[in-house]
C-alpha cells in the first residue's frame, strides 16, 4: 500500500513524520532539522521559499515574508479586527469577504500559504524515500470549525496531497503517547503552541481514544507572549529615546526575532538579553538597545494570558464530568508549553507533574503518522472519537433552536430528525443551520442556510421532512433534508463563518444558562403561535371544505378568540397569553367536534 504520511501543519513551525516497522520517523528537512518554520516567501512568480530561508528573510522582506498564517484559514474579512497582532504583512478583503495577504507582485490567499507549506512537507518526505508521496494524515486545533478544516483540505490538495483523514492536534497527541498503554486511564492534553491553544480531555481504553471534552481558542499561542514582549520593548524604547521603532518595518522584524529569541532563553535560564545594535539612529548618531529581560518581568509581563488557559482548562474538565484530581496524566505539548510560568500554571490546576516524556514539537506529527499507519494497515486498528464542541441544529417556525447533535457528542456520528410544513400545499423548505445552546435561534451562530424544494403539496403537518446531520470523521458537517414522499434531497456541506474562540464558546454557554428563563418563555410563546396558526389554518380549511352553514356565534366567538390571541402575544404578561391560548384551542376543539357531529348527524347543531 503507498505510504501516507503524518503532517503536523503549525502555526509557527510544520512536522512530517512516518511510522515504520515499530518506531516513528520525524523526517529532517534539507536544512537537516525536523520542524520547518512555516513561513513563506513570495519573492517573485519564479521563486517562492518555505521555511528557515524564508524566516531569516523577514527582516528585509516583511511584507512578503508570510508567517503565522493558520490563523486566518477559513476565516472571513469581517472577523479578523483585533486578530492581526505580530502581523507586518498586509491584509486586503477579497470576493465574498475573503481574506486575501498583498505581497506586492500578487494576492495570495492564507490557503495558498499553507499549500506551499504543505508542498515543502511533501517533498520533504519524498526527498527522504526517494519516491512519490501523495497521501497525508493532517492535525488541526481541536477547536478549527469546519470552515478552517474544509481550507486545510484545499491547501493539501492544492499541494499535491490526498488526505486520508484530519484529526485534532490533542488527539494526536494522545495517540502519541498512549499507542503503547495498555492501562484504560483518563488523560488531559494541554496544547500550547505557537499560535493556538486546545486542552482535550480523553479516556484511554486500549484501542479506544475517547475525546470526553475539548476546549480551545485559535488565537491565543506563543504568538501573543511575542507580541507583548515586543510591545514592551518598544514602548519602552520610546519613552526613553523619543524613537518608536514601529514606524520603521526593518526595526520591527528586528526586534520581534530578538524578543521570540528572549522568549525561548527564558525557559531555560533565568535572565537575557534583547541586544540590537545600530537599530536606529538621531542627530547625535547610531542608537543601540540593550535591555535585560529576567523570568520574574516575563512572567509578570505573560501574566494576563494565564488566566485564559486555566478558564479553558477548568471549562473543559467540569465539561467532562470530572475534577483536575482524576487525571491520571497531564501531557504538554506544543512549544509554548515549554515556558516555566505555563508548567507551574499546569501543576497548579491538576495538582501533578505535568507529562513531559513528549518532544512537544513533534508529538502532534507522531500521533498523525501512527494515525496513517493505522489506515495502512500496519498498526493495530485504534478508535479514534472526538466531540462537537457546541451543540449543532436548525430553527423551527416560530424561531425556535431544536438540537439535532448536543455539544460535545463523539464525532463520526449521523443523527436525524422528521419535521413537517407548518402550512397547506408549502412546496419548500428553509433550512437555518445553527450552532449554539440558546434556545431562541436568533441568539445562537449562524452555520448556513439552503432551500429543499419540489415537496409534494399537501395539508400542513402531513409532509415528512427528514432532515439529517452527518459530522465525518475529519470533524466536517453535512446537512440534509429529504421529502418522503417525492423522495426530493437537499444538502450542504456547512462553511462555519464564525471562528469561536474559548473565550466566546464560554460566553455562549453561560448566556444560555443565565437566559434559560427567557429561552423558555419564548420557547413557549413560539409552541402557542405556531400551534395557533395551525389551529387557523385548519379552521379556515373546515370552512372552505364543509357545505353545512356553521353557528354564526361560535365562529364570531372563534375569530374573536384569536383576536384576543393576537393582542395577548404581544404584551409579557405571560399567564394572559396562556389563558388566551386556552381559550383559543377550547373554541376550536369544541368548534371541530360540531362540524363532525353535523357530517354524522346534518340535524345536530
Amino acid at each position: 500500500m503507498e505510504r501516507i504520511v503524518g503532517i503536523d501543519l503549525g502555526t509557527t513551525n510544520s512536522v512530517v513524520a512516518y511510522y515504520e516497522q515499530g518506531q516513528t520517523i520525524v523526517i529532517p528537512n534539507s536544512e537537516g532539522s525536523h520542524t520547518t518554520p512555516s513561513v513563506v516567501l513570495f519573492k517573485s512568480p519564479e521563486e517562492i521559499i518555505v521555511g528557515e530561508l524564508a524566516k531569516r528573510q523577514l527582516v528585509t522582506s516583511p511584507k512578503q515574508a508570510i508567517r503565522s498564517v493558520k490563523r486566518f484559514m477559513g476565516a472571513r474579512f469581517s472577523e479578523i479586527d483585533g486578530k492581526r497582532a505580530g502581523i507586518d504583512y498586509d491584509l486586503i478583503e477579497g470576493p465574498g469577504d475573503s481574506i486575501l495577504i498583498d505581497v506586492g507582485w500578487a494576492r495570495v490567499s492564507p490557503v495558498q500559504v499553507s499549500a506551499a507549506v504543505l508542498r515543502k512537507m511533501k517533498s520533504t518526505a519524498e526527498d527522504y524515500f526517494s519516491e512519490p508521496v501523495t497521501k497525508a494524515v493532517i492535525t488541526v486545533p481541536a477547536y478549527f470549525n469546519d470552515n478552517q478544516r474544509a481550507a486545510t483540505k484545499s491547501a493539501a490538495e492544492i499541494a499535491g496531497l490526498e488526505v486520508m483523514r484530519i484529526i485534532n492536534e490533542p488527539t494526536a497527541a494522545a495517540l502519541a503517547y498512549g499507542l503503547d498503554k495498555q492501562v484504560n486511564q483518563r488523560i488531559s492534553v494541554f496544547d500550547f503552541g505557537g499560535g493556538t491553544f486546545d486542552v482535550s480531555v480523553l479516556e484511554l481504553d486500549k484501542d479506544v481514544f475517547e475525546v470526553k471534552a475539548t476546549c480551545g481558542d485559535t488565537f491565543l499561542g506563543g504568538d501573543n507572549i511575542d507580541e507583548i514582549l515586543f510591545v514592551y520593548v518598544a514602548e519602552r524604547f520610546l519613552r526613553e529615546t523619543s524613537i518608536d521603532l514601529r514606524l520603521d518595518p526593518q526595526a520591527v522584524q528586528r526586534l520581534r526575532e530578538a524578543v521570540e529569541k528572549v522568549k525561548c532563553e527564558l525557559s531555560t535560564t533565568t535572565e537575557s538579553l534583547v541586544s540590537l545594535p545600530f537599530i536606529s539612529a538621531n542627530a547625535a548618531g547610531p542608537v543601540h538597545l540593550n535591555y535585560p529581560i529576567n523570568r520574574k518581568l516575563f512572567n509578570e509581563l505573560i501574566q494576563p494570558i494565564l488566566p485564559r488557559l486555566e478558564e479553558c482548562c477548568n471549562f473543559a474538565t467540569v465539561d467532562a464530568g470530572l475534577n483536575a484530581s482524576d487525571f491520571k496524566s497531564v501531557l504538554l505539548v506544543g512549544g509554548s508549553t515549554r515556558i516555566p510560568a505555563v508548567q507551574n500554571l499546569v501543576r497548579d490546576i491538576f495538582k501533578q507533574e505535568p507529562n513531559r516524556s513528549l518532544n512537544p514539537d513533534e508529538a502532534v506529527a507522531v500521533g498523525a503518522a501512527i494515525q496513517a499507519s493505522i489506515m495502512t494497515g500496519s498498526l493495530r486498528e485504534v478508535l479514534l472519537l472526538d466531540v462537537t464542541p457546541l451543540s449543532l441544529g436548525i430553527e423551527l417556525a416560530g424561531g425556535m433552536f431544536t438540537v439535532l447533535v448536543p455539544r460535545n457528542s463523539s464525532i463520526p456520528t449521523s443523527v436525524h430528525k422528521h419535521f413537517t410544513t407548518v402550512k397547506d400545499n408549502q412546496t419548500t423548505v428553509k433550512v437555518h443551520v445553527l450552532q449554539g445552546e440558546r434556545k431562541v435561534a436568533t441568539e445562537n451562530h449562524t452555520l448556513g442556510h439552503f432551500k429543499l424544494t419540489n415537496i409534494t403539496p399537501a395539508p400542513s403537518g402531513i409532509p415528512e421532512i427528514n432532515v439529517r446531520f452527518q459530522i465525518d470523521a475529519n470533524g466536517i458537517l453535512q446537512v440534509s433534508a429529504t421529502d418522503a414522499t417525492s423522495g426530493t434531497t437537499s444538502s450542504v456541506t456547512i462553511e462555519s463563518y464564525g471562528n469561536l474562540s474559548q473565550q466566546e464558546v464560554e460566553q455562549v454557554i453561560s448566556m444560555a444558562a443565565s437566559s434559560a428563563d427567557d429561552d423558555r418563555l419564548f420557547l413557549r410563546k413560539a409552541y402557542m403561535r405556531t400551534h395557533a396558526d395551525v389551529l387557523m389554518g385548519q379552521f379556515r380549511k373546515i370552512l372552505q371544505d364543509t357545505k353545512d352553514p356553521l353557528d354564526p356565534a361560535m365562529t364570531m366567538a372563534l375569530k374573536e378568540a384569536m383576536f384576543k390571541f393576537d393582542i395577548a402575544m404581544s404584551t409579557k404578561d405571560f399567564p394572559e397569553i396562556e389563558m388566551a391560548f386556552a381559550r383559543l384551542k377550547d373554541l376550536a376543539n369544541e368548534m371541530g367536534e360540531r362540524i363532525i357531529m353535523q357530517q354524522i348527524d346534518p340535524g345536530s347543531g
